[in-house]
C-alpha cells in the first residue's frame, strides 16, 4: 500500500487490478483513498474497482460523491449503483442494501412518478413504465437513456429481492416528504463522515485558532530567511528520520488536518478539486509554521513534530499571517489610507492589501487576475513590511494630489474611485505633468493623446518601449509640490507608464497612433470609465 501511494492515479488503479488478490488489496485501503483514485481516473474507467470494494466502502463513495452541502444528487447515486453492478449479483445486492433507504426513496420520488392503479386504473403516462407484480402500482420513469435503463433495472432488483416489501416501499415513496427524507439521509451521512475523520464544524474551526507566534519556543541559532527563489521542503524534512510507527501516526494526523481544513472552509469532502487546492494550502501553512519553529533549519523539523501536534504547527503558521492582517487593519484605520472603501495605492499594492484582509489572509500574485495564494515562507511574510511602507508613501502622494476635499477632484472623472482606481487617476495626473508641465487631477485631454504617445514611446527591435526620457518631466513637476513620499514618486510614475505601454504600445507601433476610445489604462476626457 505504501508503494501504491507513490503511483499516479491511473498506474495505481492498474496496480490494484494486477495484484494477485486485487479484491483483498482494494478492501484493505481506506475508502476515501480509493475514492480519490476513482475520481482522478474517472468512474467509467474504474467500475472494476467499485465492484471489488466492500459494501461499506461503496457507501462511503456515495456519501462523498453525491452531496452538495445538504442536498443530494440522486442521479449521482444512480451512476454509482450502475458502476457497482457486476457479474456477482449477491455482491451487488449487498452494496445496494448498504445504501440508506431514504436515498433510495429520494431516487424514486425525483426520478419516477408512482401511479396507484387501484385508485386510477386509466392513468395516462408519457414515459417508459413498469407495473408491479400484484398490479397495484405503475412506475413511470421520468428520465431517458442509460439513466432510465439503470433506474428500471434497480426497480426490478427491488422486485426480485422482495415483491411484498416493494409495495410498502412504493406507498412510502408516494406519501413521505422529500425534505424530511433528505434531512434524515444527510444526518446519517454526516455521522459516517465524522467516523471517517471529518470533524463537525466547531471542531474543524479550531485549526484556525490564534496562537501568538512570539510566545512559542523557537529553535536558537536560526540561519535566517531562506534566499529569494530558494525552496526548502520542511514538510518532507518532517517525515525524514521518523520510524515506521511514527510515520504512520503522522500520516493520520495529516489526513485529519486536511479534513479539518475542508470542513472549516465549507468544501465538500468528495470534491477532488477542493481537496487538492486545500491540501496544498494546508501544506503551505505547515511549511510556514515549521520554518518559524525550526528557525529555518530543516533538519530540526523532526524534533518539532515529535514535540508538537500538526494542528499546533498549523495554527502557528496561520497565526503568522493573522499578524500581517492585523497590521493591515491598523493601516486601514490611519487617516487618509482609503477613500470610501478604496485604498489610495496603486493596483499591485491594493490587490495585496485586499488579499491580506481576507478571512484567511493570502498573498496576492503580481499576475493580473491571478487568484491569491497561501504564504509559504517567512521571507514572503517579511516582504509585507516593505509593502506597507510603499503604501504609506503612495498614500501621502495621493493625499497631496487630492487635497483636503478629495471627493471634488475625483468627481471630475465621472466615476466612483473604486471603478476608476487610484492607479488610473495617478496616470492621468502624470500624463498632464509630462505633456503640459502642470499638476491637474482630471481626465487627460483627447486632443493631446497622440502628443503624449510620441513623448513616451519609442521602437526597439520592432517592439514598443518607453523612451529614456519618459516620465522625467512628470517626476520633476510633481516632486516640486510633493514632499512626503517623494522617494516613491519616481517608481510610481515609471509603473503607471509601463501599464500604459502594455495597454496601447502594440497598437501605437502597428498603427502609428492610438484611438482614445480604446485606451483602458488612462482616463480620457469624454470617454466613459470602463
Amino acid at each position: 500500500m505504501r508503494r501504491l501511494g507513490e503511483l499516479g492515479p491511473k498506474k495505481k488503479l492498474d496496480a490494484m487490478l494486477e495484484e494477485v488478490d486485487g479484491r483483498a488489496l482494494v478492501r484493505g485501503i481506506a475508502p476515501e483513498e480509493v475514492y480519490a483514485t476513482i475520481i482522478d481516473v474517472g468512474l467509467v474507467d474504474s467500475t472494476e474497482i467499485v465492484q471489488l470494494s466492500t459494501p461499506d466502502q461503496f457507501r462511503t463513495y456515495v456519501d462523498l460523491a453525491s452531496w452538495q452541502k445538504d442536498r443530494v444528487d440522486v442521479l449521482e447515486v444512480l451512476h454509482w449503483l450502475r458502476a457497482a453492478r457486476g457479474d456477482d449479483e449477491e455482491e451487488y445486492q449487498r452494496k445496494l442494501q448498504r445504501i440508506d433507504m431514504e436515498l433510495i426513496e429520494l431516487m424514486f420520488k425525483k426520478l419516477t412518478h408512482i401511479h396507484n392503479l387501484v385508485e386510477d386504473p386509466d392513468v395516462n403516462t408519457e414515459g417508459v413504465t413498469l407495473e408491479t407484480p400484484e398490479g397495484q402500482f405503475l412506475i413511470e420513469f421520468t428520465i431517458d437513456g442509460v439513466d432510465e435503463h439503470a433506474m428500471r433495472q434497480l426497480t426490478k432488483d427491488l422486485m426480485a429481492a422482495n415483491p411484498f416489501e416493494l409495495t410498502r416501499f412504493l406507498e412510502a415513496v408516494r406519501w413521505d416528504q422529500t425534505t424530511e427524507l433528505e434531512e434524515a439521509a444527510f444526518q446519517f451521512r454526516q455521522s459516517r463522515l465524522q467516523d471517517l475523520g471529518f470533524p463537525p464544524l466547531d471542531e474543524a474551526l479550531k485549526v484556525f485558532a490564534w496562537v501568538d507566534p512570539d510566545k512559542v519556543k523557537v529553535a536558537d541559532g536560526a540561519p535566517g530567511l531562506v534566499k529569494p527563489g530558494e525552496r526548502i521542503d520542511f514538510v518532507l524534512a518532517m517525515f525524514q528520520g521518523l520510524d515506521v510507527v511514527e510515520r504512520q501516526n503522522l500520516e493520520g494526523e495529516v489526513r485529519y488536518l486536511v479534513n479539518c481544513v475542508l470542513v472549516a472552509e465549507g468544501a465538500e469532502p468528495g470534491d477532488p478539486a477542493a481537496l487538492r487546492r486545500l491540501s496544498e494550502q494546508a501544506r503551505d501553512t505547515l511549511e510556514l509554521g515549521l520554518e518559524h519553529l525550526t528557525g529555518g533549519e530543516a533538519a530540526r523539523a523532526v524534533d518539532v513534530v515529535r514535540e508538537r501536534t500538526l494542528r499546533e504547527i498549523f495554527q502557528i503558521g496561520f497565526s503568522l499571517t493573522l499578524k500581517l492582517k492585523r497590521q493591515v487593519e491598523r493601516l486601514a484605520q490611519e487617516p487618509g489610507s482609503r477613500f470610501a472603501d478604496t485604498w489610495l495605492a496603486l493596483d499591485e499594492e491594493s490587490a495585496s492589501l485586499a488579499a491580506l484582509m481576507r478571512r484567511r489572509p493570502l498573498k496576492a500574485l503580481k499576475v493580473p487576475g491571478a487568484e491569491p495564494v497561501t504564504f509559504r515562507s517567512r521571507r514572503e511574510l517579511a516582504e509585507v513590511d516593505a509593502l506597507i511602507a510603499r503604501v504609506r508613501s503612495q498614500r501621502a502622494i495621493f493625499n497631496a494630489l487630492l487635497g483636503p476635499s478629495p471627493a471634488e477632484p475625483i468627481a471630475r472623472f465621472g466615476a466612483k474611485l473604486s471603478e476608476l482606481t487610484p492607479q488610473r487617476l495617478f496616470l492621468a495626473v502624470a500624463a498632464h505633468a509630462e505633456v503640459s508641465g502642470t499638476i491637474d487631477v482630471a481626465p487627460f485631454s483627447e486632443l493631446r493623446v497622440q502628443e503624449l504617445m510620441t513623448r513616451l514611446f519609442d521602437e526597439q527591435g520592432r517592439q514598443p518601449v518607453l523612451r529614456e526620457s519618459a516620465g522625467k518631466r512628470a517626476v520633476s513637476v510633481l516632486s516640486a509640490s510633493i514632499s512626503e513620499g517623494a522617494s516613491e514618486l519616481e517608481a510610481m510614475v515609471a509603473r503607471v507608464l509601463q501599464a500604459l505601454l502594455a495597454d496601447v504600445g502594440k497598437r501605437w507601433l502597428d498603427e502609428g497612433r492610438v484611438d482614445p476610445k480604446k485606451i483602458v489604462a488612462l482616463p480620457v476626457a469624454g470617454q466613459p470609465v470602463v
